[in-house]
């Protein structure tokens, strides 16, 4: 029974976190820009080590500040590569932090659970 419970919660902390996930489309992003929402633009590829522990590290950052305001919107690497030239960037594992249209934040295969942390939490005032 215990161990039910336990894997009912990871499940419910995996939702909670992914939510704040949404592919990205040009739609919510004109939306988030026009509206000051926070988002992060997060350049992922799927067979890229350093893209799945920034998720790890994004994933947990939503899990631990549950009221967060942060967006994130990821935009498909291998699929999406007019949003990769939008947002110059060079390559997979590129975060990038907004306010509406002004950006915040610009990195390229950032693993350090601080530093990303601080970054959001700063946004996320």
């Amino acid at each position: 029974m215990k161990k039910i419970i336990i894997t009912c919660f990871l499940a419910i902390l995996s939702f909670t976190a992914s939510a704040q996930k949404q592919p990205f489309n040009e739609t919510l992003y004109q939306q988030y820009q026009d509206s000051e929402q926070v988002y992060l633009v997060d350049v992922f590829a799927t067979w890229c080590p350093t893209c799945k522990k920034q998720s790890k590290i994004i994933d947990q950052y939503f899990s631990e500040n549950p009221d967060s305001k942060v967006k994130v919107l990821v935009v498909d690497y291998d699929d999406q590569k007019e949003w990769v030239t939008h947002f110059r960037a060079p390559r997979q594992s590129t975060l990038l932090l907004y306010k509406g249209e002004k950006q915040l934040w610009f990195s390229v295969a950032e693993t350090s659970k601080d530093k990303i942390f601080t970054q959001l939490k700063q946004a996320d005032k």
